[in-house]
């Protein structure tokens, strides 16, 4: 199974923001046990490196790297173990990097003219951020008949209320969000509330 087939197989792809490496993994095997095999965690915290490392030892998690903003970012996810990495915009520094890396790489896109630049790097799956704010589902559609040859990956914005909407765009290949571990469910220890969202929202996925 490939990496796209595993995402694709995912439909949802939580984003985690964290304290520290036990935080992860308890936040992932609370993922996990809801029925959610994947994850991103984010480098806006200096712990992702050493959470990434921890997390991707667990058996069946798929584990990325989110906003990754420079090469040196993308070194770094890539000595951790991701299995790939994600940004909110594209870089064209950090796409050559993640290249060179062999590090599949997911840039953000916001707008066509976004969408042309990264397809002219060879990036035909995007990160779309923020999803709702550029126009959600319809814009997912209308770039959709244009851009046959991409695969969308919507994130901001998206949570229980509209996640099948979202997922019943052919284009989209998984959505990403926050709402599964938010920081006051992580730092209240809220790791069986964790759970809770990822069951119900594998259910709203089906």
């Amino acid at each position: 199974m490939t990496l796209l087939d595993r995402l694709e197989q995912c439909r949802i792809l939580p984003v985690l923001s964290v304290t520290d490496a036990d935080q992860a993994e308890q936040a992932c095997r609370a993922l996990l046990a809801g029925g959610i095999s994947c994850v991103e965690i984010t480098f806006r915290t200096d712990a992702a490196a050493d959470a990434i490392r921890r997390v991707r030892e667990i058996d069946g998690l798929l584990v990325g790297a989110g906003t990754v903003l420079s090469p040196a970012q993308a070194a770094l996810a890539a000595e951790a173990g991701a299995a790939f990495a994600v940004a909110p915009g594209t870089n064209d520094a950090v796409v050559a990097a993640c290249g060179e890396l062999e590090l599949p790489f997911f840039p953000g896109v916001a707008t066509p003219s976004e969408i042309e630049h990264a397809r002219s790097l060879g990036c035909r799956t995007l990160k779309v951020f923020p999803a709702a704010t550029v126009g959600g589902i319809a814009f997912l559609k209308a770039v959709s008949a244009t851009y046959r040859d991409v695969r969308f990956m919507p994130t901001g914005g998206i949570g229980p209320a509209n996640l099948a909407d979202y997922l019943a765009v052919p284009s989209v290949l998984v959505c990403g969000g926050s709402w599964l571990c938010e920081a006051g469910l992580l730092g209240a220890g809220r790791f069986d509330e964790v759970e809770r969202l990822a069951r119900e929202a594998v259910g709203l996925a089906r």
